[in-house]
C-alpha cells in the first residue's frame, strides 16, 4: 500500500498527550481523515489548536484534526475504519465501554458496521470489557487491536503537548483468551498491514506482532516498577540515577542524586527496584497461561499446557538488562520526561492503579504466587487514588 492509497476515516477518542501525538501521526500519514473527541480540552483545542513541542516532529503550533468533537455521541454521524481509544483506563471511575457507549448502541450500531478498535491504553486486560460488549452486540466477531506503547510525552496545558524523540508502538490482534494462536490469519495480517502502514507512514516506529499479550506484559512491568517509584516519591526518575551537574558551563538540571547519600540509594533503592522487577517477571508465564482459558486457573494447569514454552522472552538476566537500560535513559542530562502517573497525581487526576497494579496482584493471588513488594506498591497507591477520587467527588457535589 502506498501513500496515495484512499484515506480511511479514523476516530481518536481522547486528546491527552498520547491522543494528540497519534492524531497528529495519523493525519501526517496522508492516509487518514481524522476525527478527534476532545472532552475536557475541547474549548482550548477548538479556539487555539494544538501546540506540539516535539524533538521528533518539530514545533507545530495551532494544529487541528480534520474534525473536532466534544463527545463521542457528536462523532456518531459516520462510519469509521478505526477507532483509537487513547483515554486512560480507570475502571473504578469510568469503564471504557461507557465512554464508547454511543458507538456500541442504537442508533449507531444499527446504522454502521462496527470499526476496528485500537486500544492504546496502559495496563493489562484493558480490552476485555470492550470485547465482551462487542460479543453481546451480536454484529460479528469483535475486531480489536491491542497495543504496547513506549513514548515520552506529557500534557503541559489544555492544548500544549511536549514530546521527546521517540514513540514506539507494537500492535497485535486481541483474541481474548487465546494464547495458542501464534500466527496471524490472512485476514488479521491484512488488517495489521493496513493499520501499520498508516501509522508507520505517519512516522511512528512500529512493530507488528502475532501475539500482543507478551509485549503488553513487558510494558506493564515498566509501569509497575518505575511509575510507582516516581509517583510515591514525588520525583522524576533521574532522581535515582542522574549525577549532579559539573562545571559552570554544563546544562543545569533537576533532579539529580546527591553524592552524600548516593551509596544508600545504591544499597537500598536499586536492589528493591530490581526485586520488584523480578517479582513481576516471575508472573509473566502465569499471565500468558490465562489466555489459553477463561475462568479460574490453578498452578496445576501449568505443566499440562506447555508451560515451559511460555517463559521465552523473560530470561533470568531480564531485570539486570532492564536496570541498565533505565539507568542509561535517566542519567541523561537532557531527559525532562515526567511519568504520566506522577503528572496525573500532581494535577489531582485519577491514576491507573487497577489496570497496572491491581491486575498483577489479582493474577498473583489466583496462582498463589508471592508478590509482597508489588502488593505494597498497590496498597500505597490505593491511598493516593482514594484521596484523588475523594476530592473529585467533593468538587462535584452540589
Amino acid at each position: 500500500m502506498s501513500p496515495t492509497a484512499p484515506t480511511k476515516d479514523v476516530l481518536v477518542v481522547g486528546f491527552g498527550a498520547v491522543g494528540a501525538v497519534y492524531a497528529y501521526i495519523l493525519k501526517k500519514s496522508g492516509l487518514a481523515q481524522v476525527t478527534v473527541v476532545a472532552r475536557s480540552n475541547y474549548d482550548a483545542i477548538n479556539s487555539q489548536g494544538l501546540t506540539l513541542r516535539s524533538k521528533k516532529y518539530g514545533e507545530i503550533v495551532g494544529w487541528k484534526p480534520d474534525r473536532l468533537c466534544k463527545s463521542v455521541a457528536d462523532a456518531t454521524d459516520k462510519s469509521y475504519s478505526y477507532v483509537f481509544v487513547t483515554t486512560k483506563a480507570i475502571p473504578e471511575l469510568t469503564r471504557t465501554t461507557d465512554v464508547l457507549r454511543p458507538l456500541l448502541s442504537s442508533p449507531y450500531a444499527d446504522s454502521y458496521p462496527q470499526p476496528t478498535y485500537v486500544v492504546v491504553q496502559n495496563g493489562l486486560n484493558v480490552e476485555k470489557d470492550l470485547y465482551d460488549a462487542l460479543v453481546k452486540l451480536g454484529k460479528g466477531a469483535p475486531s480489536i487491536v491491542g497495543t504496547a506503547l513506549y513514548i515520552l510525552a506529557n500534557s503541559l496545558g489544555a492544548n500544549i503537548v511536549e514530546h521527546d524523540s521517540f514513540d514506539r508502538l507494537s500492535i497485535g490482534v486481541y483474541r481474548n483468551h487465546d494464547y495458542k494462536t501464534a500466527t496471524n490469519s490472512p485476514e488479521e495480517a491484512e488488517l495489521l498491514k493496513d493499520l501499520g502502514n498508516i501509522l508507520s507512514t505517519g512516522g511512528t516506529t512500529l512493530t507488528i506482532v502475532p501475539e500482543i499479550q507478551r509485549v503488553k506484559f513487558q510494558k506493564n512491568l515498566w509501569n509497575v516498577a518505575l511509575s510507582s517509584l516516581a509517583t510515591l516519591t514525588g520525583y522524576r526518575l533521574p532522581a535515582v540515577w542522574r549525577p549532579p551537574p559539573v562545571g559552570p558551563t554544563v546544562l543545569a538540571y533537576e533532579p539529580f542524586v546527591s553524592p552524600t547519600t548516593k551509596h544508600l540509594i545504591e544499597e537500598h533503592t536499586l536492589p528493591s527496584l530490581k526485586a520488584i522487577i523480578d517479582e513481576v517477571v516471575a508472573l509473566g508465564p502465569l499471565y500468558l497461561v490465562r489466555f489459553i482459558f477463561s475462568g479460574k486457573l490453578t498452578a496445576d494447569t501449568r505443566p499440562r499446557y506447555g508451560f515451559s514454552q511460555l517463559t521465552r522472552g523473560h530470561p533470568s538476566s531480564y531485570s539486570d538488562d532492564f536496570m541498565a537500560l533505565t539507568k542509561s535513559q535517566y542519567e541523561n542530562p537532557l531527559n525532562t520526561h515526567t511519568p504520566s502517573m506522577l503528572l496525573d497525581a500532581q494535577k489531582g487526576l485519577p491514576i491507573e492503579v487497577e489496570v497496572i497494579f491491581g491486575e498483577v496482584v489479582r493474577l498473583a493471588r489466583e496462582f498463589n504466587a508471592p508478590v509482597p513488594r508489588v502488593e505494597t506498591l498497590y496498597g500505597l497507591l490505593l491511598v493516593t487514588q482514594n484521596q484523588i477520587l475523594r476530592k473529585i467527588e467533593a468538587s462535584q457535589s452540589p
